[in-house]
């Protein structure tokens, strides 16, 4: 896991590539890669790489980067690369590669990939199993690609000035570097009050843009861009509909392990982050099936103590049954979260609602050395796990038959919503948001509705944002392909947006605050297109889930799979009356209700700690 950075000048002005500014924007991610640090620049200063490393896969200098190739006879034919990532089955790439006369030098999955450009171009990315961001610059073709993997998993974010563009693993770092301004995205500001996330493209800043997950930027010295889709979660799931489903156990079996195998691929110790839900504990117990016994991380927390949330008496015992070569427990109280909040704050990219527990956990492994965690997320999005699986479908098929939501919606919402305010303002959209799935998943998982943003960034600016916003199409192009079948768009919706733009978002900046490479087995391409096959079964709780904690040889107890869902929670409504910094929410009659929840309040405070109100 590291941080890249590129600078490519390929616009009619003749500016060149300054070493000062590729290593501002290269040094500020020094938490992304603290065991290496790399530029290069160009002959001609026209692009530069640079690179931060956290070294996980062939270790020593054998990993440096940015990696060349080079024609010795002309120093503009270089192929360059700088990658944050990992590449998974690069063995087998490495051998395929050897067999067709190419010399590898090291042990490393960067070398794999200068090598797979080398001889298939960039039609070399449908035989990456991984997760990945990088830049390769082709010297003998004056082009700069820029790749990110199929799930988003790792971020990868752009500023074009029509001249030069800026890519780099952080906005932050980016907005470091200079020269861009600060101009706040109010679309972005709406999508994260509307989604407790900033959708991408879209950044909280209007001249920084997310590269789409699946996607590869192409742009020629000469001016040309190409951005093009190479792979995408939802085309996955829209075949697998058409696809029998098979009664194979076996074969969904075999994908979680063959996932789980493929992420213990390491030159360092590799963790788990143990919950007591099914997908942590299946992900030990698939490992220690491999004989690979893990160290576990797990969370307690004294407001959860003799309830139902307190992970810690059930992990402990998962630890122990499968063979956990160390259990380490955190308690964490609220004066830690008081003190460690000003590091959360800085090292969160974009602003979330989220991903303050996903921050503790790999503080609590990176205090212990560890540089490598498995995490669980993704067995809800891929399985079924959430309850919108069932309400969401349920809620259009009960209410869109009687067409309420196109002639009475809006005047029905309009009338109820004074008098709904204070005690849930989202029940007056309930006929107007029930004419589709998509609207009715926003209506469960939004932070806001669109007609509470008046509330919040005033009456002119907030019909502004949503028109920049434009959430509708946001939620037609994340599920325009499987609209036929409810559950499957809930899928889609849940891996593309919330997953997305929210988990693996927040699991990045959370672990590289700590120099941690968080790894998640359960969201990996080739596993969803081993069991997609088997989705419209398994989207059917509990029988994703439980074809998951049958995975392992010795299949997961009753007491853990028959467990009432928690999810993996912080007492943030516990905790949030202490946050004397963050009351900026108090100045709004809304907010202040004392029946608000803690996610409006916090979302407003983040907003407003990162200057965007």
């Amino acid at each position: 896991m590291c941080g890249i950075v590129t600078l490519f000048n390929y616009g009619p002005k003749l500016n060149q590539i300054k070493q000062n500014d590729l290593d501002k924007i290269t040094d500020y991610m020094q938490l992304r890669g603290p065991d290496g640090r790399g530029t290069w620049i160009s002959d001609d200063k026209t692009i530069g790489l640079g690179h931060r490393r956290l070294s996980i896969i062939g270790l020593g200098l054998q990993g440096y980067q940015p990696m060349l190739i080079s024609d010795s006879c002309q120093t503009k034919k270089t192929l360059a690369i700088t990658f944050n990532g990992e590449i998974y089955n690069f063995r087998k790439l490495k051998a395929d590669l050897e067999q067709r006369g190419h010399k590898l030098k090291s042990a490393t999955d960067t070398e794999v990939l200068l090598h797979l450009y080398e001889e298939y171009g960039i039609e070399m990315l449908s035989q990456l199993r991984g997760m990945f961001a990088f830049a390769i610059w082709d010297g003998y073709r004056e082009t700069l690609h820029i790749v990110r993997d199929p799930y988003g998993i790792k971020p990868l974010y752009l500023s074009d000035d029509g001249n030069t563009i800026k890519v780099a693993s952080q906005t932050k770092a980016l907005i470091e570097g200079g020269s861009i301004p600060h101009d706040v995205d109010d679309g972005a500001l709406a999508g994260f009050f509307l989604f407790g996330n900033v959708p991408e493209p879209r950044t909280v800043w209007k001249n920084i843009k997310s590269l789409p997950a699946g996607s590869v930027l192409s742009i020629s010295k000469n001016g040309s861009k190409t951005l093009a889709n190479y792979s995408s979660v939802s085309n996955v799931i829209s075949d697998s509909l058409l696809t029998e489903t098979p009664d194979d156990e076996k074969t969904v079996s075999q994908a979680f392990i063959d996932s789980v195998e493929s992420h213990l691929v390491a030159d360092v110790e590799v963790g788990v982050f143990l919950s007591s839900g099914i997908d942590s504990t299946a992900l030990l117990a698939l490992a220690g099936n491999m004989g690979q016994h893990l160290r576990t991380f797990t969370l307690g927390f004294e407001e959860f103590e003799n309830t139902v949330m307190n992970e810690v008496p059930l992990a402990s015992d998962i630890a122990n049954k499968y063979g956990s070569s160390e259990h380490h427990i955190k308690t964490v109280s609220k004066s830690d979260f008081i003190s460690w909040l000003p590091k959360i704050l800085s090292d969160m990219d974009q602003p979330s609602i989220d991903g303050l527990n996903t921050w503790m956990v790999a503080k609590a492994a990176a205090d212990f050395n560890l540089k490598v965690a498995l995490s669980g997320i993704g067995g809800d999005e891929l399985l079924g796990g959430y309850s919108t699986f069932n309400s969401v479908p349920k809620l259009v098929k009960t209410l869109s038959g009687l067409g309420l939501h196109d002639r009475f919606g809006t005047i029905f919402r309009k009338l109820t919503y004074p008098l709904l305010e204070s005690y849930n303002p989202k029940v007056s959209g309930i006929l107007e948001y029930s004419g589709s799935v998509p609207r009715a998943w926003l209506l469960k998982r939004s932070v806001f509705m669109p007609w509470e943003l008046p509330d919040i960034l005033g009456k002119e600016r907030a019909i502004n944002a949503l028109d920049e916003l434009n959430y509708e199409e946001i939620l037609t192009s994340n599920s325009r392909n499987i609209s036929q079948n409810p559950v499957a768009t809930v899928a889609s919706l849940e891996a593309t947006l919330y997953m997305r733009n929210q988990l693996l978002r927040d699991a990045d900046w959370a672990g590289m605050g700590h120099s941690l490479e968080i790894r998640v087995p359960l969201v990996d391409i080739d596993l969803l297109k081993s069991i997609a096959p088997f989705l419209t079964k398994y989207w059917k709780p509990p029988q994703g889930k439980i074809a998951l904690a049958n995975s392992p040889k010795s299949p997961l107890p009753d007491y853990i799979t028959n467990r009432p869902k928690t999810g993996f929670s912080v007492p943030m409504q516990q905790w949030a009356s202490a946050l004397n910094d963050f009351d900026s929410w108090k100045r709004l009659p809304k907010l202040s209700n004392p029946r608000c929840s803690w996610a409006r309040r916090w979302a407003y405070a983040v907003a407003d700690k990162f200057e965007l109100l």
